[in-house]
């Protein structure tokens, strides 16, 4: 049986954010070199390849306002992107070799996306 109506407008919601997101850091010279990537401890929403080659590991938000879309990224998913990107990591050495950050991506309707660099660290 599937979930309630809310949570599957929210799931399209996601995916359509992830597609925006992607499509705006490929604008921004950014090599996406994964997206939904599972891991057996949670989900990274993007990978991608920084212009200067640094690997981001991004974390997209569709909220109705910016403030509440950067305070969604909590400490603890924060620690589950982290861990998953150890894992992620760990099958691809070679993509860390020009270091690696943690991003987000804060979306709003009707606004340009947010693109926070570095948004938290470990």
């Amino acid at each position: 049986m599937s979930g309630p109506p809310n949570r599957k407008t929210a799931e399209k919601g996601g995916r359509r954010a992830e597609g925006l997101a992607a499509l705006w850091l490929r604008l921004k010279w950014y090599r996406v070199v994964g997206r939904r990537v599972r891991t057996p401890v949670g989900e990274i929403d993007l990978i991608a390849l920084s212009p200067r080659g640094i690997l981001c590991f991004i974390e997209v938000k569709n909220r109705k306002g910016n403030r509440v879309a950067a305070e969604a990224v909590s400490h603890r998913q924060q620690s589950r992107i982290a861990r998953a990107a150890e894992l992620y990591l760990s099958s691809h050495p070679a993509l860390r070799h020009k270091g690696v950050r943690f991003d987000a991506i804060l979306m709003v309707p009707g606004r340009l996306p947010r693109h926070v660099q570095d948004a938290w660290r470990l």
